[in-house]
């Protein structure tokens, strides 16, 4: 899956001269989090909710409300906006925008295809990808299978399933030992007796098996 495909395309964007007090009533409106920054067309920074926070006046102030207003009401984007922000090429994978969000602490990324921008891709958009790359809206049942760490487990678990006439609809692999693993498989049916009897005959153990109904 790539990041043009879970992205919101076509993002609401600010000039460097509006007031973050017209930015924070944007974000609020539309219900985002953060908005690219452009100037020419060109993306030359982001400003968050955080942002705007971050230079509004503590209650402690001794500032008149007089006072606040006039000085927000002066503060544009640009002086407080992230400037040359972190980007990701539309055409990244799903896994590299995850990374590149976890490795620098950030909730969303604009994102670029021929240095213009077109869409904006954020933590909500990693999680609904993953709960769809995972099947979690779809009926059927998910087996966490125990097995030692050798070439042609897939296949073993492949041949199971084709057998009793069943599609598997994700799967994940993750590693707690150098010499074991667990695969998170989920199978189209909920009738999964016969294929867990078979997986613990070839030597595998089920540790975990749920099954679910279809998403209302």
């Amino acid at each position: 899956m790539f990041v043009n495909q879970i992205m919101s395309p076509n993002p609401i964007t600010v000039s460097v001269d509006t007031g973050i007090l017209e930015a924070a009533n944007l974000m609020r409106e539309k219900n985002i989090r953060r908005l690219p920054v452009v100037k020419d067309h060109k993306l030359v920074g982001i400003v968050t909710e955080m942002d705007i926070l971050k230079v509004q006046p503590s209650q402690a102030t001794t500032l008149s409300v007089f006072e606040v207003n006039y000085l927000l009401a002066k503060t544009k984007v640009s002086d407080v906006m992230t400037k040359k922000p972190l980007t990701i090429l539309a055409d990244a994978t799903l896994e590299e925008a995850a990374l590149v969000m976890r490795e620098n602490e950030v909730g969303g990324l604009p994102v670029l295809d021929k240095g213009k921008l077109v869409g904006v891709v954020t933590e909500s958009n990693i999680f609904d990808a993953f709960i769809d790359l995972m099947g979690l809206k779809r009926a059927g049942s998910r087996l966490t299978i125990e097995v030692n760490d050798r070439p042609g487990i897939l296949a073993e678990i492949g041949d199971i399933t084709a057998k009793h006439h069943v599609n598997v609809s994700s799967f994940a692999a993750y590693y707690p030992s150098n010499k074991t693993s667990v695969l998170v498989v989920r199978v189209d049916t909920t009738e999964v007796e016969k294929i867990v009897t078979d997986i613990e005959k070839l030597g595998h153990k089920i540790t975990h098996v749920a099954s679910y109904g279809p998403s209302k």
